[in-house]
């Protein structure tokens, strides 16, 4: 059994015993991290999210966040039962799924260098180059199998934007740990700004967020937060975000308002 969630669900530990086989992910893991090319997109993407537009963070430290909570998203969903079938259609081993979460965690915003608006469809093509050169790199892959794996990252890169329908279990993960970026730190730099939109006022509200087993589901995500504005992440992001993943029946979601005097919310449960 994994112990990726004692903390909350906040770290993939790759030393900790996993729910699934985690050689092959571990591998691509120290690749992804010492590659120079990813390094210098994930420096260049927060550029016209944040600099030229004010939104909150989308670089390093959101694709970090984000990797890890779908690792660990996964880990749970893979402990509960959950069938994964992206990898498994395609004809590949089991231990390619969190690969597929993997890369594509890492590389679902990199569109961003393009432009903020539409940011997705520019991350398609510009992932496609990235991966045809990893996938080599990595020698682990024959070139049908490069082609399956290539496919499988783009599904699930494309489907973390919610107007495109998640055809596997892997492209749902990534779509709800997008949206479980939500805590305080991410929204820091356009706040010191002066930046006062929803997005920054809500995500302020995140004290913090925590994903653990669930009782009645396999998983359990439980928010923090300190004012009503927290519901604008709660229920317009991440329920919107959950909302068509295919993992609706899979993970439950409880917000509870830390301070006693806002009694417009004090507790959410979907």
């Amino acid at each position: 059994m994994s112990d990726s969630t004692g903390n909350g669900g906040r770290e993939y530990d790759p030393d900790a015993p996993h729910d699934f086989p985690d050689h092959r992910l571990n591998e691509v893991l120290s690749a992804i991290r010492s590659d120079p090319e990813i390094t210098a997109y994930l420096k260049a993407q927060n550029v016209n999210a944040v600099a030229r537009k004010g939104y909150n963070d989308h670089g390093a430290k959101h694709i970090g966040i984000v990797r890890n909570r779908a690792l660990c998203l996964y880990d749970l969903l893979k402990r509960g039962g959950v069938a994964f079938n992206g990898a498994t259609q395609q004809g590949v081993d089991e231990a390619e799924e969190p690969v597929i979460v993997a890369l594509a965690a890492t590389l679902h915003d990199i569109g961003h260098v393009v432009h903020r608006d539409d940011h997705v469809y520019y991350s398609i093509p510009l992932a496609a180059d990235l991966l045809d050169r990893l996938l080599s790199d990595l020698d682990f892959y024959d070139a049908g199998e490069a082609v399956r794996m290539k496919g499988e990252v783009l599904h699930a890169i494309l489907c973390h934007h919610t107007a495109e329908d998640p055809l596997t279990t892997e492209a749902g993960v990534i779509r709800v740990a997008d949206a479980l970026d939500m805590e305080r730190g991410r929204s820091r730099i356009p706040y010191e700004e002066g930046g006062r939109g929803i997005n920054t006022l809500s995500s302020q509200a995140i004290e913090n967020v925590s994903i653990r087993p669930g009782d009645d589901s396999p998983v359990l995500v439980e928010i923090e937060m300190t004012n009503a504005a927290g519901v604008y992440q709660v229920d317009n992001l991440l329920k919107a975000k959950l909302d068509g993943s295919g993992l609706e029946d899979h993970v439950r979601i409880v917000a509870v308002n830390t301070k006693g005097d806002d009694s417009l919310v004090e507790r959410i449960e979907l």
